[in-house]
């Protein structure tokens, strides 16, 4: 199964990436392609690309190690998911206005 926390990371720091490590990573996660359909296009080996890619997954590793935006989003996430939860005993209005504030906070992250 393929670890869904680099499409995250991807999104975050895949232009960081080479252009190469960012296509084969997109591939992989973003169209669920697998080594072979990856390898075909470029003419290069499916180990190629398997290397590729566990390259690009290190560097993104790297990145998030360094700036931490990954884990900063998921948090601002589980907080206005939260809030959410705790309007549901809010009456009216205040409820209905709080409630959208986080699903608009939210849609941002």
């Amino acid at each position: 199964m393929k670890n869904l926390d680099y499409v995250l990371l991807l999104d975050c720091y895949g232009s960081l990436l080479t252009e190469r490590q960012r296509t084969l990573l997109e591939g992989y996660y973003d169209d669920d392609l697998s080594l072979a359909e990856l390898a075909e296009p470029l003419g290069i080996s499916r180990q190629a690309v398997h290397d590729s890619i566990r390259r690009g997954e290190r560097q993104l590793e790297l990145f998030e190690s360094q700036m931490g935006i990954a884990a900063r989003l998921k948090n601002a996430r589980a907080l206005f998911q939260e809030i959410e939860i705790l309007c549901a005993s809010l009456p009216e209005p205040q409820k209905s206005i709080i409630t959208e504030a986080a699903r608009k906070g939210k849609a941002l992250f």
